[in-house]
């Protein structure tokens, strides 16, 4: 039995599954399978499938006759790239801007406009760059952020996120075409770095810590920098392939994978939105184990976690200075604190202790009064307190654990005797993707 035999319904679903472009070549068989081939329930399949829209949108937002139709325009005007790419760039964008919409939209409303063809070939004209193909769809669907003070800019709406650490923060916008231009220009000159290299400054941070990331447009690499201007690759370099190959459907950029990578750590909830002093920010201190940290003990819970800070990182030291940012969050469960079967309220810190390890061999203890010159009074079932500090390691693998000394009730008026709680052991590695 033939095509042309099938029911409704069984034409229906084989011409679901075989595709759209497999639909338009059976179109031409004959006019009853022209007629099956055009219903709006089909085509309204493949552009869910494909381009995740439920309504027939053309690529600029605008409506669509008809959802064969849409599909027409998004495949017209992204005809010189491999479909297969655009449909996994659109998907990147899609569950960026799913997860911003849901715990972030104020940083979503920074997102601009994809940019154009001509605005494309304006930035390769001015830096003498061919953009690898990843990079340039992922700016034909948004051109980057926008920096204007319009949007309530104060440095913490960055896509990336970032961290802090006493008085170095640093929050990572997605620059737009035109700042691409600007900031590589004074980078290049500002460093001393030859145009040759072909790097271009994709990504920033825009408060007082210098941080940048740099594209590699001959070879698709993500680098950033360490103090003394050494480059340092974002993504592992074996998964970057094939960035100018049209042809193909293995294309990968540093660019592209750095941001899906980003994507899946917001999804899983491995990093999240952090709001201080009514501020909101991406933060990229892990929050989940295993690169997060969660002791109990008598009902004081500490979760613990880093980030490596390659800007002020010198590897080229003797020994080399690997620089992370720790965050260490503690709370009292909502129970309170537990002693002796006793219940009481509050505790509050009064001494820390600190194991610090490199390549699984101590380097140092610390023993001190309070974290940095606070002595948090914790309350049952309220927030956690936050607080991050910094530490150099001369080698890619260290971590760190300890203790913090509690009283119950509070340092001036003691319900019982101190205890200790655990800090358990925490990762500082060198990360096969840097944020």
């Amino acid at each position: 039995m033939g095509l042309e035999d099938a029911g409704d319904l069984i034409l229906h679903i084989v011409l679901s599954k075989i595709g759209p472009e497999s639909t338009a070549r059976v179109a031409c068989v004959s006019k009853r399978l022209k007629v099956s081939a055009s219903e709006e329930s089909l085509w309204s399949i493949f552009c869910s499938n494909d381009l995740n829209i439920s309504t027939p949108l053309d690529p600029h937002g605008d409506p669509a006759p008809s959802f064969k139709r849409a599909y027409q325009l998004w495949r017209e005007s992204f005809r010189m790239y491999p479909w297969n790419l655009v449909k996994r760039v659109r998907l990147c964008w899609d569950k960026l801007k799913l997860w911003l919409s849901l715990n972030f939209p104020e940083a979503k409303a920074t997102l601009r406009k994809g940019a154009t063809e001509d605005d494309l070939q304006e930035l390769e004209t001015s830096l003498k760059v061919k953009l690898p193909l990843p990079t340039r769809l992922l700016y034909r669907f948004v051109d980057g952020q926008e920096l204007s003070s319009s949007n309530g800019l104060d440095g913490s709406l960055g896509l990336i996120g970032g961290y802090s650490a006493y008085s170095h923060d640093v929050n990572v916008y997605l620059l737009p075409l035109k700042e691409v231009i600007r900031e590589t220009k004074e980078t290049m000159l500002h460093l001393g770095f030859s145009t040759r290299l072909n790097l271009i400054v994709m990504a920033a941070s825009v408060v007082a810590s210098l941080k940048i990331f740099l594209l590699d447009c001959t070879n698709g690499q993500l680098f950033t920098g360490t103090s003394n201007r050494q480059l340092l690759p974002c993504v592992p370099d074996s998964l970057v392939r094939s960035v100018h190959d049209i042809n193909g459907d293995q294309q990968q950029d540093a660019m592209l994978l750095w941001l899906e990578e980003h994507g899946r750590r917001l999804q899983t909830g491995t990093i999240k939105v952090r709001e201080q002093y009514n501020v909101k920010s991406i933060s990229l201190f892990p929050e989940i184990p295993p690169l997060c940290s969660v002791a109990v003990t008598n009902g004081v819970q500490v979760r613990a976690s880093s980030v490596f800070i390659p800007e002020i990182s010198n590897l080229r030291d003797e020994p080399p200075a690997y620089w992370y940012a720790y965050s260490i969050r503690m709370s009292l469960m909502p129970e309170g604190c537990i002693l002796n079967g006793t219940h009481h309220s509050s505790c509050q810190l009064y001494w820390r202790r600190w194991v610090i390890r490199a390549d699984n061999e101590a380097i140092d203890n610390v023993n001190g009064e309070a974290v940095i010159g606070k002595y948090p009074l914790l309350q049952a079932g309220e927030e956690e307190f936050v607080y991050e500090s910094c530490s150099s390691f001369p080698t890619t693998a260290g971590s760190i654990e300890g203790s913090f000394t509690f009283v119950p009730g509070s340092l001036r008026d003691p319900k019982g005797s101190q205890f200790e709680v655990k800090v358990a052991e925490f990762p500082l590695e060198l990360p096969d993707y840097i944020f």
